[in-house]
């Protein structure tokens, strides 16, 4: 009873001062995880659509992953951060026999201090009133959150980018060899044409053996494409972690991309609505936090400790723990260094210049992404125009080459204008899809330096 009536107003002191600390010291945001960005991957995708596959090789790719695992590495490093904030309670045992118990001499007589078997337990508490290194970790804790989701939201944006040029390549590739296929059947029609002609002896072998060469071209081009698409599947296979062994088949809609070209080119550049700016902004807040931090290391660090030791003294061993002679104690420690040979000057000066090298960061990142939208502007534009340009074209081609294939029927031109009209709506088919692709990719870099991919 004794005991515990010395151990009660050492708790009640205990309790009470960590009561005084500030409730939001204590307090800890803990993000939530989102339930769409699960670490697993899907094995295959069905419905392979532009957004479709944006989203699974945001889900899927390694990069994504790891950094939604750098983000739980940071929430839990903010956690045991925030952990010196609470009351740090700790238990140490202790058993020792003295094989020699030491001797003084007092009032000329030798006599022994201590006992030949000593033991001792303590319970002690700590904590933190003020310290530095745990403020900043209050009070930059959100920032330090944000820095981390917009890491991963700036490698989205940019798998993004990358994942739609790889499918819109996808798809010119993909036209290209079914432009060709429409084309190798017209000719192997044209070639049994010329053949039954020269059968007949309406015509000589000439007709045909152009026939052939230019049958021969398109089936060597279109074998060339088909090596081309399985590089660039295997390239977006790639870009959204796909299993290599599951067959990806894209789904695309012709006339929803040709009225998806269509971008307002009197837009403005904004450098403040890139995720780049963002991240800079958020590294200013924790530039500012660290000076702030360097500046508090004048200030002195400030802590409640305590402590209740069990004493056990005894020259039998079978008897050490019969009688305790117990004590306690309670203090307020201040810390407070005076002369450190200049260091936390040093320290203050280096934070500073840190946080003016940021404001130039944000200078030079408002020249490049004006820049950037020029360039990307400039060439949206210019492939607009061709696009624009090659469908006129596809559409006169395919005019001309109609009324050619009508008239040689008709015995008015030779077989040779079929196949220059045949090459050229080939041609401008092709070139038709390879703008359309190329415009939509272009529009995808004009939309990156708006800072209007979001993911």
């Amino acid at each position: 009873m004794r005991q515990t009536r010395k151990i009660l107003p050492m708790m009640l002191l205990t309790t009470l001062l960590v009561l005084k600390i500030p409730s939001n010291l204590y307090s800890q945001t803990v993000v939530q995880e989102n339930s769409s960005e699960k670490l697993v991957a899907t094995p295959k995708l069905d419905d392979a659509t532009l957004e479709n596959v944006v989203q699974y090789a945001i889900k899927n790719h390694p990069q994504i992953q790891q950094s939604l695992i750098d983000q739980r590495i940071v929430e839990n490093t903010i956690k045991g951060k925030l952990a010196d904030w609470y009351p740090q309670i700790n238990f140490n045992y202790n058993l020792q026999h003295n094989f020699l118990v030491q001797t003084s001499i007092i009032g000329g007589n030798p006599v022994k201090l201590g006992v030949d078997n000593t033991s001792a337990a303590q319970f002690s508490l700590s904590q933190n009133l003020f310290n530095r290194d745990a403020l900043l970790a209050n009070r930059s804790q959100n920032d330090v959150r944000l820095q981390a989701s917009q890491t991963t939201a700036n490698a989205k944006i940019n798998l993004a980018a990358n994942v739609s040029k790889a499918f819109y390549a996808v798809l010119a590739t993909k036209q290209q060899i079914k432009v060709t296929e429409g084309d190798i059947i017209r000719l192997q029609r044209s070639l049994k044409d010329a053949k039954n002609q020269y059968n007949a002896g309406t015509t000589d072998k000439i007709d045909y053996k152009r026939v052939s060469i230019t049958l021969n071209n398109t089936l060597a081009l279109k074998k060339s494409n088909e090596e081309l698409l399985k590089a660039r599947l295997q390239n977006l296979k790639s870009l959204m972690a796909y299993p290599e062994n599951e067959e990806l088949v894209i789904v695309y809609d012709t006339l929803q991309l040709d009225r998806d070209i269509v971008i307002d080119t009197l837009q403005q550049s904004d450098f403040t609505s890139r995720i780049e700016y963002k991240q800079l902004a958020t590294l200013k807040n924790l530039r500012e936090a660290e000076l702030k931090y360097n500046k508090w290391s004048y200030l002195p660090s400030v802590s409640f400790n305590g402590a209740y030791n069990l004493n056990f003294l005894n020259n039998s061993f079978t008897d050490l723990y019969s009688r305790n002679y117990p004590n306690s104690f309670a203090n307020i420690t201040l810390s407070l260094p005076i002369f450190q040979g200049g260091k936390r000057k040093a320290n203050i000066n280096s934070a500073e210049w840190q946080l003016k090298r940021v404001d130039l960061d944000v200078k030079n990142l408002k020249l490049s992404v004006n820049t950037e939208y020029q360039q990307a502007l400039a060439t949206y534009k210019s492939n607009l125009a061709v696009f624009l340009s090659q469908k006129e074209n596809m559409e006169l081609a395919k005019e001309v080459y109609d009324l050619i294939q009508l008239q040689y029927r008709s015995g008015i031109k030779t077989y040779l204008e079929v196949i220059t009209s045949e090459t050229d709506l080939r041609t401008a088919r092709i070139n038709y899809y390879n703008s359309l692709y190329l415009v939509l990719s272009s529009k995808v870099d004009v939309q990156k330096s708006l800072g209007q991919l979001a993911y």
